[in-house]
């Protein structure tokens, strides 16, 4: 009987551990765990994903440098960029001739990201941070997405009202809601089809497309309501705001982001990402 007790709690916790760091992801244990579980795998994610870049093309570079066509030098923002998947099927279309800024709280997924998206120069700019705190401005893109984030972050509803915040009326929204068996075992974190929806109708989006894409996840298109009113890449040191104390725009110097409003500095590594996500240090006085 003890045996069999002690066997029945090494399968639950095995279970249980199964459920939390593969399945989940770390979500219920916190950012820490997520960001942990993330950096420990950067080197090799693209492989353990097994990333197919033609699907990439069609499903997401073409659909979403289509869907800018008509907006003059757009400015597109990756929430949750790792690697740069996004960035660099988008990127890779000829007709794309905008900027992107990708975002993550992995830093070692946007090392991986740096090295990758090396060859596109200034069209790219990659800042660690949370997706939480988005460190811009209102109305700022023509495009925001976000694939294969939401469901291992601790408030997906927040983080969603935070992609449409920064997002220009007649903007695009790209994202990916987990489906299938395993969106079952992420509650609280995965969206059933009709839930998300009326979510993203309560945002003040309309449009909304939901798409299969892959076995666990569909591709959700939608536009911000409004008249549009995008185009322009602008400076970093003009849409940048601190994530602390929302205080914008933030000065470069010294290879460095300045907030005049609570002297918090945030450093460009030398990769060239931003570490707004890195301890802040005051400014001497």
């Amino acid at each position: 009987m003890t045996w069999a007790l002690v066997v029945g709690g090494v399968l639950l916790l095995a279970g249980l551990l199964y459920w939390q760091l593969v399945i989940a992801e770390g979500t219920y244990l916190g950012p820490r765990v997520v960001t942990f579980l993330y950096n420990l795998v950067a080197p090799t994610y693209d492989e353990i994903k097994q990333f197919d870049m033609a699907c990439e093309q069609w499903f997401l570079g073409l659909p979403l440098a289509r869907a800018l066509e008509t907006v003059p030098a757009p400015l597109v923002l990756d929430v949750g960029t790792g690697t740069g998947r996004l960035p660099r099927a988008l990127l890779f279309q000829p007709a794309f001739q905008g900027r992107v800024i990708g975002l993550d709280l992995s830093r070692r997924m946007l090392t991986e990201a740096a090295r990758r998206l090396r060859p596109y120069g200034e069209q790219v700019s990659l800042i660690w941070q949370d997706a939480q705190v988005l460190p811009f401005p209102d109305d700022t893109f023509d495009a925001v997405t976000c694939l294969e984030v939401l469901e291992f972050t601790p408030r997906p509803r927040a983080v969603l009202r935070e992609l449409v915040r920064v997002l220009r009326p007649g903007g695009v929204l790209l994202i990916s809601n987990r489906i299938g068996r395993d969106a079952a075992l992420l509650p609280g974190r995965a969206f059933p089809r009709p839930v998300l929806e009326q979510v993203l109708e309560n945002l003040l989006l309309e449009d909304i497309q939901i798409r299969p894409w892959q076995e666990d996840y569909d591709l959700v298109w939608a536009l911000k309501r409004g008249e549009p009113r995008g185009g322009g890449v602008r400076p970093l040191e003009e849409i940048l705001r601190c994530p602390a104390c929302q205080h914008g725009p933030l000065s470069l110097e010294r290879e460095a982001y300045r907030c005049a409003g609570c002297g918090r500095e945030y450093p460009v590594a030398k990769d060239g990402v931003i570490e707004m996500a890195a301890a802040a240090r005051r400014r001497p006085r």
